[in-house]
């Protein structure tokens, strides 16, 4: 073993100038997740990247948005495949990147995506070349990554398309942002996006106060009902993040929108969520007032569960074991992908991409060195994945 990890590691060693130029190649093609077209262009580069190392690929529509993408190494090869997931798309509008080019700072890659998670991308691919570089050939390699996880998957069936992609797995790697402290993330919290929308009577506030009926009053009162589905020891958090309402300072409103971000620990959690926000929407306080629930964007908990933490000290023990830097594990609130995966029945960790900070952000960046480090240690967790595997 130490002789083979010792070709992978100089292989990896080798490729550190190909591996930031194809960062800043992918980086260079904008893909913001709500633009169809640009995220199309982007899936197909990795496409090709990654027919390159004999992958047999496919897109997939996943309309209004972007392609996943999803291929295969060793189909025929025995045992389960090792998965690599993610998204190709970024958070930023198109023309973003002329603001803040791709560039390497003090070993700090700056550019739309460089962490969020093109970086991650990239790592993935060079796995997959390093353990080709060796003629590895035990078990199938899968990559899996939508198009549109920054846009919520709003509209699309991506969600159903990377659970069908993953089943049958043996584990899997997201590769989303690596955290800053170096942990591994274990667990993510779900998040849907909700509007109710009051509809009321419009009238003169003052020549017909007593025709109207006032519907930012009535979502006055379901606000509060709203914020009462919070529970914190369960792991559920429910915030009215936006309100618009009326049309003129001197009349009684028909209409109120608010906006609500509601964050769960559970899968099973959702149902009751949704009962609670139908009955407010359905109980009136102002007669002659209506309310409609709509579900604008759904993101399931990724659950922490026995096997994800199976795979977590496998993963710590096997970089204790080859010299890589010691590995914590955290939760954390933002949502990702890596739910699909561990509903579809697939143990998963998720943040292990390259690290770095201020996803969503034009400070965003990515620390170098980190695309080394994991890509080397990933190749030596797929190269011991018997010790998981048992």
């Amino acid at each position: 073993m130490e002789k083979i990890l010792k070709q992978v590691y100089d292989y990896i060693d080798s490729q550190k100038e190909a591996i930031v130029e194809t960062l800043r190649e992918v980086v260079n093609i904008e893909s913001y997740g709500y633009s169809k077209e640009d995220v199309n262009k982007v899936a197909i580069k990795f496409k090709e990247l990654f027919e390159a190392e004999g992958l047999c690929c496919k897109l997939i529509p996943a309309d209004p948005n972007g392609y996943c993408l999803s291929g295969i190494l060793g189909k025929d090869r025995p045992e389960k495949p090792i998965i690599f997931a993610g998204h190709m798309d970024t958070a930023l509008e198109i023309g973003t990147l002329a603001k803040r080019p791709f560039k390497v700072v003090d070993g700090n890659a700056e550019g739309i995506g460089v962490l969020d998670m093109k970086g991650g991308i990239v790592i993935a691919l060079y796995v997959i070349k390093a353990l080709n570089y060796i003629g590895y050939n035990e078990r199938p390699i899968k990559v899996i990554f939508a198009g549109d996880e920054e846009a919520n998957h709003i509209g699309s069936n991506a969600p159903e398309i990377m659970m069908a992609e993953a089943k049958g797995g043996l584990c899997a790697f997201n590769m989303e942002t690596g955290l800053i402290d170096n942990a591994i993330c274990v667990g993510r919290r779900g998040r849907i996006g909700v509007q109710l929308e009051v509809t009321g009577v419009s009238s003169h506030a003052g020549n017909d106060f007593s025709s109207g009926r006032n519907a930012i009053a009535e979502m006055a009162h379901k606000i509060l009902k709203v914020q009462d589905i919070t529970d914190l020891e369960a792991g559920i958090s429910c915030s009215t993040t936006m309100i618009n309402g009326g049309h003129s300072a001197n009349a009684i409103p028909s209409k109120c929108t608010i906006d609500i971000d509601i964050r769960f620990d559970k899968v099973s959690q959702l149902d009751e969520i949704k009962a609670k926000l139908e009955a407010i929407a359905k109980e009136q306080v102002i007669d002659q007032t209506s309310c409609e629930v709509r579900y604008i964007s759904k993101m399931m908990p990724f659950e922490t569960t026995e096997d994800t933490m199976k795979l977590y000290n496998f993963i710590k023990d096997t970089a204790k074991e080859f010299g890589f830097r010691d590995f914590g594990y955290r939760k954390v609130g933002g949502a990702s992908d890596a739910s699909y995966l561990t509903i579809a029945g697939v143990p998963t960790l998720c943040s292990c991409g390259v690290v770095g900070e201020w996803n969503h952000t034009m400070r965003e960046y990515a620390i170098v060195d980190t695309m080394y480090e994991r890509a080397k240690l990933f190749a030596t967790a797929i190269l011991n994945i018997d010790k998981f595997d048992k």
